[in-house]
C-alpha cells in the first residue's frame, strides 16, 4: 500500500488537473457558444472548431466573458477573447476556425464598368465564404438587373459594394409625392432634385408652393413621405 502521505499527494495532484481540466472546458465552451450566438445571422451553415487552450496556471475563475479583440473577423481562423470577472482579473485568447458554406454569386465572364448585368452574365457556386471578400452576393437575383461600378475579370465573385441599384428617379423629372402617416395619405406631385434607386433620399421640389422636402424613392417612381 501507498504511504498516506503519498496517497495524499496523488489525490491533490488528480483533483489539480481535474480542476485544470474543468476550467479549460469552461473557456473553450464560453468562447464556441459565443460564435455561435456571434454568427446566427450569418448566410449559410456555419462550422466552428475551437482550438486548444493550456491554462493551467491562470488563477481559479467563477464568471467569464467573453469578447471579439478589436479588428476580429467572425470567419476564418480567428481569436475569440475570455476575460475573467472574478474572483480574480485575467483574460485569453481562443484560437478558433469559423467556416461559413453557402452561396455566392461570380461572373460568368468579363465584365465591364458600366454594363448592366444580365442573367447569363453571373453563376452561382457554393463553397467557404470565409475565404472570400466581405460583402459577396448570395444570389443572382441580388445581381441581375444592377449596374457595376468597376470591371471584373471572369470567375471573380461580386460584392455588394460593386454593384449601383438601377435608378427609378432622374433628376429634373416630375414625380408623385405620397405622404403618409397614421389614418392619412395626401399625394402632391414636384420635381425631382437628384438621381435615386429604390430605398434612397431624393429631395423634391413641390410644384405647389415651391417647398423643398426630402422622401424615400420607390420602386414605381414614386417618391414617399412618412410622419
Amino acid at each position: 500500500m501507498l504511504p498516506r502521505c503519498l496517497f495524499l499527494l496523488l489525490a491533490l495532484l488528480l483533483a489539480s488537473a481535474s480542476a485544470r481540466a474543468a476550467e479549460t472546458d469552461i473557456v473553450l465552451d464560453t468562447a464556441e457558444r459565443y460564435v455561435r450566438l456571434q454568427t446566427q445571422g450569418m448566410p449559410g451553415k456555419v462550422k466552428i472548431t475551437v482550438g486548444q487552450l493550456d491554462v493551467e496556471r491562470l488563477p481559479p475563475c467563477t464568471a467569464h466573458e467573453a469578447f471579439t479583440p478589436p479588428g476580429t473577423r467572425l470567419s476564418g481562423r480567428a481569436y475569440i477573447g475570455v476575460r475573467c470577472l472574478g474572483p480574480n482579473v485575467w483574460s485569453v485568447l481562443v484560437p478558433v476556425q469559423i467556416a461559413v458554406t453557402g452561396n455566392y454569386v461570380v461572373t460568368a465572364r468579363p465584365l465591364g464598368a458600366g454594363q448592366n448585368i444580365q442573367e447569363g452574365d453571373v453563376t452561382v457556386l457554393s463553397g467557404d465564404l470565409s475565404t472570400l471578400p466581405s460583402g459577396v452576393v448570395g444570389s443572382a437575383a441580388e445581381a441581375v438587373g444592377k449596374t457595376l461600378r468597376n470591371a471584373v475579370a471572369a470567375g471573380q465573385p461580386l460584392r455588394n459594394d460593386q454593384l449601383l441599384a438601377p435608378q427609378v428617379i432622374r433628376q429634373g423629372q416630375t414625380v408623385r409625392v405620397i405622404s403618409r402617416g397614421e389614418g392619412f395619405a395626401v399625394s402632391s406631385e414636384g420635381r425631382a432634385l437628384n438621381n435615386a434607386a429604390e430605398g434612397q433620399v431624393v429631395q423634391v421640389r413641390l410644384s405647389s408652393g415651391g417647398q423643398t422636402v426630402s422622401g424615400i424613392a420607390q420602386a414605381d417612381g414614386s417618391v414617399e413621405i412618412n410622419f
